[in-house]
């Protein structure tokens, strides 16, 4: 009777060790789903921050580059227009050291496109050092204003035109600026002064808030002179827009 008691006994502390442990295995189960999915989401969160970080860095590498080609095409611009200023005070030399007889007896009082006197291009040479070497750009309008209404068909009058756009330009005078650069553009379309004068063009559009008018002046430039530093310059222009 005692040993069948016993063996009962045994039976039921078995049972109730087994109900015990169940519940203890389901919660290990459940635990470690829950570390696995804390684990992805972290690593999802990674990788995800590292994408976002290279996206950053691209960019910032993009600008980089666009910064260092613009610093390249202005360094190439203001290469240009030195080699065209140099240019210019050879010739001024070659003139003032060689007048003609007729120069120096009879000055005259108008010239054309084949023909410089000494006072025209002593009158050009004053107004563009107000410019370079004084910077007088105050002083500097009036001077080419006054040498493009005494020589309108000089030689160097895109150029004047060109220097009285761009000085009025810097002070906002864009109406005025405009009519300068319209000039070059209209009525010294063999100058290498016009495709400067169209992007500045464009620039002064935009700068009143005629987009359209911009994008125009732009895609004339990136047609008629392809591969130059003003049609690089207006394809900068027309991105930007």
């Amino acid at each position: 009777m005692k040993r069948a008691v016993l063996t009962t006994a045994i039976l039921l502390s078995i049972g109730v060790a087994s109900a015990a442990l169940a519940p203890v295995a389901n919660a290990a189960g459940s635990s470690t789903e829950e570390r696995v999915a804390r684990l992805e989401r972290i690593l999802q969160a990674k990788q995800e921050s590292e994408f976002q970080t290279q996206q950053r860095l691209d960019t910032l590498q993009q600008e980089v580059l666009d910064l260092r080609g613009l610093n390249e095409q202005h360094g190439y611009q203001i290469d240009q227009m030195l080699k065209r200023q140099r240019k210019l005070y050879e010739e001024i030399a070659n003139l003032s050291a060689k007048p003609t007889a007729s120069t120096a007896t009879t000055p005259k009082v108008s010239s054309t496109s084949s023909s410089l006197t000494l006072g025209e291009t002593a009158s050009y040479e004053y107004a563009v050092n107000l410019v370079l070497k004084q910077r007088k750009y105050d002083e500097a309008i009036p001077a080419f204003r006054g040498f493009i209404k005494k020589y309108p068909d000089s030689t160097y009058a895109a150029n004047a035109n060109y220097w009285l756009g761009q000085l009025l330009y810097n002070k906002s005078e864009f109406e005025s600026a405009k009519k300068a650069f319209d000039t070059v553009v209209n009525r010294f379309k063999d100058s290498n002064k016009r495709a400067d004068s169209l992007v500045k063009l464009g620039m002064i559009a935009e700068k009143v808030g005629t987009v359209s008018a911009a994008k125009v002046y732009y895609q004339q430039v990136i047609k008629e002179y392809a591969n130059s530093a003003a049609s690089r310059l207006a394809q900068q222009q027309l991105s930007a827009l």
